[in-house]
């Protein structure tokens, strides 16, 4: 099993704005005074930049499209909606927004077969819908794929007993706890545990002060030790910048990079980059409008293809 992979999916935006529909629970996203046209072709500018980036060290980059005729302002996230494995199983995950259930599309999983990727199973957990119950894909689940283990935050979009039935379908060992932000004052549960935490092969990000619980913060603190894991411990405010929203990949010549926005790198300090650079080298890209109005950065934008190739 392989913690990284080389091929990703990005879905490039037609209808950019901030989801209403969302901003109900993630508190990243604010409202900025421009027309949604404007801020719609503001992130397709960073979106380009940022492909071109990744493509530049060898990443590649599987870009579709969004459709003009749905409502999809948050298609720029893919990896909420969907995740693929090297075993060849595809997860489909239920969502909080309903506007964001429009987002999961079978032609995109048609184009990676398109590109050579084989898909074995579906493994459909949407029906939850019904009952309100969410699970955003690697969103909410967090994979060590080497080791097997799954650390989740739960929030209204994760919901524990959805996943642990995903633990038992994939075969992941479930590290549970609730990781929280202080909005106005009250702490509240973060939307998302990849806002919070990065897992690379050989180190993980992480806002342990998010984790209020000492037992639950203790716990994934021993996982993470346990599996030779370096900690690199960031702080409330670097979180708010998307310092823990990260992705590890590999790129030509099996080099590794650790790929987060413009925003989360500046908030770093001198010692946690040098650290970091001993695992990885970075790739930062300024996404700061889809940052501010989506409430989602660099690793949001990214659905890691695992998919065994024909």
């Amino acid at each position: 099993m392989q913690q990284t992979t080389n091929t990703i999916l990005m879905v490039r935006p037609v209808h950019f704005r901030m989801n209403e529909q969302t901003a109900i629970n993630n508190y990243f996203q604010e409202d900025i005074d421009i027309k949604n046209q404007e801020i719609n072709s503001l992130a397709q500018q960073e979106f380009d930049m940022f492909v071109e980036k990744l493509r530049s060290v060898g990443v590649q980059v599987i870009v579709v499209d969004d459709k003009k005729e749905t409502d999809t302002p948050d298609s720029i996230f893919p990896n909420n909606w969907v995740s693929f494995h090297q075993n060849g199983n595809v997860g489909l995950y239920p969502m909080f927004a309903e506007n964001r259930r429009l987002e999961r599309r079978e032609d995109i999983l048609e184009t990676l077969e398109a590109h050579g990727f084989i898909i074995k199973n579906i493994i459909d957990y949407t029906s939850a819908e019904e009952e309100n119950i969410f699970l955003e894909g690697t969103g909410s689940l967090l994979l060590d794929r080497v080791n097997h283990k799954a650390y989740c935050a739960l929030s209204p979009r994760a919901d524990e007993d959805l996943f642990i039935e995903f633990c038992e379908d994939f075969e992941y060992t479930p590290i549970i706890f609730t990781a929280n932000q202080t909005v106005d004052g009250v702490r509240k549960p973060i939307y998302h545990t990849n806002v919070m935490m990065c897992l690379g092969e050989t180190f993980a990000v992480i806002c342990l002060t998010s984790i209020d619980d000492k037992k639950e913060r203790k716990n994934v603190i021993s996982h993470l030790k346990e599996d030779g894991k370096e900690i690199i411990d960031i702080t409330e405010t670097q979180m708010n910048n998307f310092a823990g929203n990260m992705l590890q990949l590999r790129g030509a010549n099996d080099v590794r990079y650790l790929i987060m926005s413009q925003a989360a790198y500046d908030s770093l300090t001198s010692k946690q980059i040098s650290t970091l650079e001993k695992h990885s080298k970075i790739l930062s890209s300024s996404l700061s409008t889809i940052e501010t109005c989506g409430g989602g950065s660099a690793r949001c934008m990214m659905a890691e293809v695992f998919l065994p190739k024909a």
